[in-house]
């Protein structure tokens, strides 16, 4: 394969063009999650993660599963944590089992300012999407993201 092998130059051209939605989905969702409830798409997806945990087996995440699911180093989830922290939003505890492991939770201050902002992030994700799909070069995209997790 050369650099200008077809096949590498599409591979190339799709990847710009995720990347691109990527970056103006979450651009929008940022600015409507700052501008109403004065948090970033970071802290929203943490929050929204952590307050998915539950008592049972398995319920609770380390910190290597939470920076995993909202796509961090476990060092910057760490720092986000300990804003997020001050905040009042969330506490930490040792695991009662591991006394190695400590635990995050969602605290009811960071739980009532979730749900605050649920709707905003739902309502700017579908006008990125909506406003992306008018887009030639994106649709193909926005419409691949739409079905995913959609039962067949």
């Amino acid at each position: 394969m050369t650099a200008t092998d077809p096949a590498l130059t599409a591979l190339a051209q799709g990847w710009c063009a995720l990347s691109l939605l990527h970056g103006r989905i979450e651009a929008h969702i940022e600015r409507a999650l700052q501008a109403g409830h004065e948090l970033s798409v970071r802290e929203y997806s943490l929050l929204d993660v952590l307050s998915r945990q539950h008592d049972g087996e398995g319920g609770h995440l380390q910190m290597k599963q939470v920076a995993d699911a909202v796509v961090l180093s476990q060092s910057a989830t760490t720092r986000l944590v300990t804003r997020l922290e001050d905040r009042g939003l969330l506490t930490r505890y040792l695991c009662p089992t591991d006394r190695r492991g400590i635990y995050t939770d969602v605290t009811d201050a960071g739980r009532t300012l979730l749900e605050a902002a649920r709707p905003t992030n739902e309502a700017a994700l579908r006008e990125a999407l909506d406003d992306a799909a008018r887009n030639p070069e994106l649709a193909p995209l926005v419409k691949a993201v739409e079905t995913l997790g959609v039962p067949a």
